[in-house]
């Protein structure tokens, strides 16, 4: 956000119409002197003069004060990724305490007090202190519930609403978060198809591809969610574990997720191979271990891509990627080791070779 900087825009303003010094102060009832000195600074107009002079100028006195409540999603996704960067190499209470100042900044700006939210549930995942980590997480709570219902859009209020149920099951609120969702699950709605056959209408056919695309790459997304969830429901059935797995190994491949959004994944390796063990069944178990180390010792990337089956979405991708070229905090790259490294749930594996490579492969990153 800008500076408070009045001394600028009466310049400005004073320059466009064209007065002096001395005509702009015998039009507001004050010396040409005291406009002189609200020009270089050294003092500024009283505040029941705002008005008079915003309204001279044909401005806002946001305007003339130089102030400015909102952010551009352009800016939103460089301040995150400049904030998470500094959790690298940044003293960490210092960065929040940067987060928070820019919060305070922005208060009106709900698009940047959601990512602000999210990044403030990120940064809990950094901290050993347990009371400090659910603190962070209620202060992004209090964040979307303000999202939710001040912001007054449809879009923002449905995210707000996701990241403070997702809050709830963090804080181990599960009927907290049961009442916030269960009202508003609803059949979907296929806006992008009724979207893309309007554009196609209208001739727009690139359009209508984009926003096709745009729906695919989050029902893609949403569906990989939703079955590894639904994969723990099949714990006490091994034949239909079996299947949920298949199908969503099917859907990775099928749709280059690996490449499209590896992190959306790295968990469900891990989590699978942890069942199938404990069905002894060790070489399914080890075949998804020696997946997920091809995934974290690779270049593993944060941020949303494209492929050449989803090619028109690029813009889409930059503008709603707040982790564009984010590189995952040293913190986070030992967890994803220590998830199989150090999981109680795979020791029994310790004296196998192939899992033994499988951690001498994880260790090295």
């Amino acid at each position: 956000m800008k500076e408070i900087n009045i001394a600028r825009a009466i310049i400005s303003k004073r320059k466009e119409k064209g007065i002096t010094q001395e005509e702009l102060a015998n039009y507001i009832g004050v010396s040409s002197a005291s406009v002189s000195k609200w020009e270089t600074s050294q003092s500024y107009p009283d505040i029941l003069l705002l008005p008079q002079l915003a309204a001279y100028f044909n401005i806002s006195i946001d305007e003339l004060m130089g102030y400015e409540p909102q952010m551009t999603k352009k800016d939103i996704a460089k301040l995150y990724s400049k904030l998470y960067e500094d959790l690298s190499d940044k003293p960490f209470d210092e960065v929040i305490e940067q987060c928070r100042e820019t919060i305070k900044k922005y208060f009106s700006c709900f698009p940047l007090l959601l990512q602000m939210g999210e990044l403030l549930i990120n940064s809990s995942a950094l901290v050993e202190d347990s009371e400090k980590s659910s603190s962070l997480i209620t202060e992004a709570k209090e964040l979307f519930v303000r999202v939710k219902r001040e912001s007054g859009d449809a879009e923002l209020i449905r995210s707000a609403l996701y990241m403070e149920a997702t809050c709830e099951i963090s804080l181990i609120n599960p009927n907290e978060a049961i009442e916030l969702l269960e009202k508003s699950v609803v059949p979907i709605l296929p806006q992008e198809v009724l979207l893309a056959s309007a554009y196609r209408m209208t001739g727009r056919n690139e359009e209508a591809e984009t926003v096709l695309q745009v729906g695919i790459y989050q029902s893609i997304m949403s569906a990989i969610n939703m079955l590894s969830t639904y994969a723990i429901l099949g714990l006490d059935n091994v034949e239909k574990f079996n299947e949920i797995v298949n199908r969503t190994l099917s859907i990775i491949e099928s749709f280059n997720i690996k490449k499209l959004q590896p992190t959306s994944i790295v968990s469900f390796y891990v989590a699978a191979a942890t069942v199938y063990l404990q069905n002894q069944n060790t070489e399914e178990a080890l075949d998804l271990l020696e997946q997920y180390a091809e995934l974290v010792t690779g270049d593993i990337s944060w941020r949303l891509n494209g492929d050449g089956f989803f090619n028109s979405i690029d813009n889409w991708l930059s503008e709603n990627d707040t982790a564009s070229q984010i590189t995952p905090h040293e913190i986070i790259r030992q967890s994803l080791v220590d998830s199989v490294v150090n999981n109680p749930a795979l020791s029994i594996l310790k004296d196998n070779p192939r899992f033994q490579s499988i951690v001498k492969r994880l260790e090295s990153i």
